[in-house]
């Protein structure tokens, strides 16, 4: 017979690492969200959840039960052959661990493949995700990331996390960039992938001198920063990044792929178009039209996003440490070099 594991527990073994989790909600359910990591084996598919629910807001729950045990029946080898593929220690969570995760655990242990089964499912996960992130304390100082568009901050912070240290990418978290062209070429998450993710990495910084991060906005694509990192991230040390043109507008390039996104960089440009002279605007369009992509950065970086950037870094109020470099390594080291030098 299977085992219910609490969230708790779970929450300490998955520390250890090597342990599966397995969201047999619909996929719909999963995309919408679930806990980080978790892999999607549905016991119903959309359609087939929406046809047992039906049946038992109309009909009855006994047979609600029935139709759900016809279709679970016809798939029942895959699905017990795709969960014998799985190696280590497994455990299974539906919505708040009811009939899905039980009839999930049940099968697979009478075919001696043992499983947990994660007691109050996906919404035990949830509330502990908001009732932490709502009462959540952030010990270690933060250390911010200034710099133009372009400077690299999100690649200087992933790399400087690959070298041990602390840090939270909140732009990755996001699944967006932060501007009107942050979109493009990435799937955004939601608040509540979002806030998972985040509580995650919160914990695995908690007990560090300092945390990295990149001076965002409170909203970063369709998901909004807690109160209390807005608060630390305003009362860090701020680093102001400097690097040359060209290497921002090369950055640019490579981040974005402009070649491979070119309707969507249209599109993005067609929002801010009015807010740029009218002549400079033209030109910037031709140059995307023409696919002469470095001109246009070079020309949104001149005209538009480096006298908005210096006028909110006015706004800001900070006392910066600058950094200057003249390639994105040169900058990793430099900050990596700062700061290990903080009085913090």
């Amino acid at each position: 017979m299977f085992q219910d594991i609490s969230l708790e527990e779970l929450i300490e073994q998955r520390k250890s690492g090597n342990f599966v989790l397995i969201d047999v909600r619909s996929p719909s359910e999963f995309e919408e969200s679930s806990i980080p990591g978790s892999i999607n084996i549905p016991l119903f598919n959309d359609e087939e959840r929406a046809e047992v629910g039906t049946i038992y807001k109309q009909v009855s729950a006994q047979a609600a039960k029935e139709r759900g045990l016809e279709i679970v029946s016809a798939k029942l080898p895959d699905f017990i052959r795709t969960f014998a593929e799985i190696p280590g220690r497994k455990a299974v969570f539906c919505w708040r661990g009811g009939m899905r995760s039980k009839t999930s655990a049940t099968v697979l242990s009478l075919m001696d493949i043992h499983v947990y089964r994660l007691n109050g499912g996906y919404r035990a996960y949830r509330k502990w995700i908001m009732d932490s992130l709502e009462n959540f304390h952030l010990r270690p100082k933060a250390v911010v990331l200034h710099g133009n568009t372009g400077t690299g901050k999100t690649l200087i912070l992933r790399t400087l996390k690959e070298r041990g240290l602390p840090v939270l990418d909140l732009e990755g978290m996001a699944g967006h960039r932060g501007s009107i062209f942050g979109q493009i070429g990435l799937k955004g998450n939601n608040q509540k992938t979002f806030e998972a993710l985040l509580l995650e990495e919160l914990l695995l910084c908690q007990h560090s001198p300092y945390v990295l991060m990149e001076a965002e906005s409170k909203r970063i694509g369709k998901v909004v920063l807690p109160d209390f990192l807005v608060r630390k991230k305003e009362a860090g040390h701020h680093l102001m990044l400097e690097l040359p043109l060209d290497v921002r507008v090369q950055h640019i390039l490579d981040d974005y792929r402009p070649e491979e996104h070119h309707e969507e960089c249209l599109a993005a440009f067609r929002h801010i178009k009015s807010r740029i002279h009218t002549p400079i605007a033209h030109e910037i369009e031709g140059c995307l039209m023409t696919a002469r992509y470095d001109k246009a950065v070079k020309m949104l970086l001149e005209h538009y996003y480096d006298p908005r950037y210096a006028f909110s870094t006015d706004a800001y109020g900070a006392d910066f440490t600058v950094v200057k470099a003249s390639t994105i390594e040169e900058a990793v080291t430099n900050i990596e070099h700062i700061v290990q030098t903080l009085p913090l």
